[in-house]
């Protein structure tokens, strides 16, 4: 019986996925496919851009060294650096919204900080840190923090001036006020940060793999590149992708959950 309404939940979730999703999965094998024929026909160099059977082939060939150093090595930085990204970005979030002297000092320093490229700055953190894990956190850091301090600060100026004024008239403290009505209601916007800042995590630690790393998923791709194998490189790209989407996943999925609690809470 428990295993008949195991499958049946399988079943459901599989059902309301393909709903969902269907079309996606349908354009991507056809795009998959076309890949795959242009290679093989010889419209396209393999050297250039190899077949995806080709890409998957060097996956498993290279399977363990991408698996056991490089993919972790990759989600360290991206880790480490989203972590101090949240907490930073929360703090000065926070910071400029209770007080209009913090914003006024700091904001055009946030912004100014997004204008430097980042290949300029990767050698400096490279002095700085040298090949260590930090160089490339700083990196994550640098290029991560921005969405998150910018979405949660406009989702805590969200609040409902009604509300506010509700709150104020049943005694209500300005810590009661930010706990209680704007916190819940930047949750949204906060969420939509985290999810921009989780890519571009990936996205800063290939960066700073690529100009100084021993190890990492961008040092293998650019290793692999130099060497004109583009299979591996590929393959190399393909988990960075694929890394990026499941942490997006995540974020999206802790989104819901959390949604959805708050929303049973209200009812």
């Amino acid at each position: 019986m428990q295993r008949n309404s195991c499958k049946a939940s399988v079943w459901t979730w599989c059902s309301k996925r393909l709903s969902q999703y269907g079309l996606f999965v349908v354009l991507l094998l056809l795009l998959l496919a076309a890949w795959e024929a242009i290679v093989r026909m010889g419209w396209v160099p393999s050297f250039i851009i190899p077949a995806p059977t080709a890409i998957v082939g060097s996956l498993i060939e290279h399977r363990r060294l991408l698996l056991t150093i490089h993919l972790p090595a990759t989600f360290m930085e991206v880790a480490v650096g989203f972590g101090i990204s949240i907490v930073t970005g929360i703090t000065l979030a926070t910071g400029m919204h209770m007080n209009r002297s913090i914003e006024k000092a700091l904001y055009p320093f946030i912004v100014i900080s997004q204008t430097i490229p980042l290949i300029a700055l990767s050698p400096v953190f490279i002095l700085w840190f040298g090949y260590t894990l930090w160089s490339k956190v700083a990196v994550v850091f640098l290029i991560a923090f921005f969405p998150i301090v910018v979405s949660t600060y406009d989702g805590l100026r969200r609040g409902d001036p009604e509300q506010r004024e509700l709150l104020l008239t049943m005694g209500a403290s300005k810590w009661d006020i930010f706990c209680k009505l704007q916190v819940p209601l930047a949750l949204p916007s906060f969420f939509s940060g985290l999810k921009m800042s989780v890519v571009y995590c990936v996205v800063g630690a290939t960066i700073g793999e690529w100009l100084g790393g021993s190890k990492g998923l961008g040092y293998f791709s650019r290793r692999m590149s130099s060497n004109m194998n583009t299979d591996a490189m590929f393959a190399a790209i393909m988990l960075l992708s694929l890394l990026g989407i499941v942490l997006f996943a995540l974020i999206a999925w802790l989104e819901k959950r959390f949604g959805t609690r708050r929303h049973g809470e209200k009812k």
